[in-house]
């Protein structure tokens, strides 16, 4: 079992974002920062009610993970008040993973160590890029000198570091790609992600394209860029275990998202969190106000619920098992899927050695083009 919880907050909004963030001006009446440690705390409380009625067994949670929007925009001591509930609620597993994002900008030395003293165990800052003019495309407004000094924090307070990255911003060369990398890896860190930009529908970087005011994405330099994160990462000592995971030994993967992509169970805290549990699905309401107005007035914060037909879980499950580096049993295949494993050894998209064992483990190339396989094994 495991505990997400959602910080919408943003001091701006980026370009490319559509997640569910709100900045001060957005969030109009009926919605604070200063109560949403407590308001978030309540509907925990709620989890534990809701989950003892229907009999599902009570379990100490397994990892925690903060995400948002920016967690650390909200005081160090309402974050650690709010896993507080959680341990007081439904304990702690010992040696339970928890991790904050954190833009590099909104963390001390001071809040690094109260998080640290106060039961996380691991943080992970929005680096996105070290070249001024990609951030700037991104609307991200730290100072790329910043994350070093915020990195060197959290080791001394403790924390296991992991950096974002984003690659394929318009006008980022494959130099400035690379420049990034080696920015990255000078900190040392014990995981990165690196993920390509999607142009999201609705935002304004999507707009800023559509009128041709930056040049649009491009599949094959997201290509040549991933492939030389992954060899820059391996040469680094950081190996993959999610396509666009890495991470220096088992240790230090994110136990709290290999979780999701195994098909662990999990509750979704705060505004438009999404939650799952034996298999039902369902999520909360989305505006931190309206959030706020149903958590004060004792009603569930849930907006809708499904359970997943058996294609739907056949088809998530195979598409996020062969994500990553441990792969999927080619025994839960369709036997039509089986028959397709051969061609895709021969086109190496999967790992002969893998498959030899039983198992689907993509190769590189195999990562570039996973959608692909997918398709391929479960032949819908």
């Amino acid at each position: 079992m495991s505990f997400y919880v959602h910080i919408p907050f943003c001091t701006v909004r980026c370009g490319y974002c559509d997640f569910n963030t709100y900045t001060a001006t957005e969030l109009g009446n009926g919605s604070s920062q200063a109560t949403y440690a407590a308001t978030v705390g309540k509907e925990i409380g709620f989890a534990k009610q809701v989950l003892e009625r229907s009999g599902v067994p009570q379990r100490e949670i397994e990892t925690v993970f903060f995400g948002g929007g920016t967690p650390t925009l909200l005081p160090a001591s309402d974050l650690v008040s709010v896993l507080g509930r959680i341990v007081s609620d439904f304990g702690l597993k010992p040696g339970a993973e928890v991790t904050t994002e954190a833009n590099p900008d909104s963390v001390t030395r001071e809040s690094l160590q109260e998080l640290a003293d106060g039961g996380f165990t691991r943080v992970s800052f929005g680096m996105q890029s070290a070249v001024p003019h990609v951030l700037k495309v991104l609307e991200r407004t730290h100072d790329p000198a910043r994350v070093p000094q915020a990195v060197a924090w959290a080791r001394e307070a403790g924390l296991d570091v992991s950096v974002d990255l984003i690659y394929g911003t318009p006008g980022e060369s494959l130099a400035d790609w690379r420049t990034s990398i080696e920015a990255a890896l000078s900190y040392q860190p014990d995981h990165i992600s690196a993920y390509a930009l999607i142009i999201e529908d609705g935002t304004k970087l999507a707009a800023q394209i559509r009128r041709g005011e930056v040049p649009d994405i491009d599949d094959d330099d997201h290509a040549e860029k991933y492939q030389l994160a992954d060899e820059l990462f391996s040469a680094a000592g950081l190996n993959w275990y999610e396509v666009s995971n890495w991470a220096r030994g088992e240790e230090h993967a994110c136990r709290h998202n290999i979780a999701y992509w195994q098909g662990g169970d999990w509750w979704g805290a705060g505004p438009g969190a999404h939650s799952h549990v034996g298999g039902l699905r369902w999520w909360n309401v989305k505006h931190p106000a309206a959030y706020q107005q149903r958590i004060d007035g004792g009603i569930s914060p849930g907006h809708g619920r499904e359970f997943p037909d058996d294609q739907a879980v056949q088809l998530e499950r195979t598409m996020l098992l062969t994500r990553l580096s441990s792969g999927m049993q080619i025994g839960e295949l369709e036997s039509a899927g089986r028959a397709k494993v051969a061609g895709l050894i021969a086109d190496e998209l999967v790992d002969p050695k893998a498959a030899f064992a039983g198992r689907i483990v993509l190769t590189q190339r195999g990562r570039l083009l996973a959608d692909l396989v997918v398709r391929e094994l479960l032949d819908f």
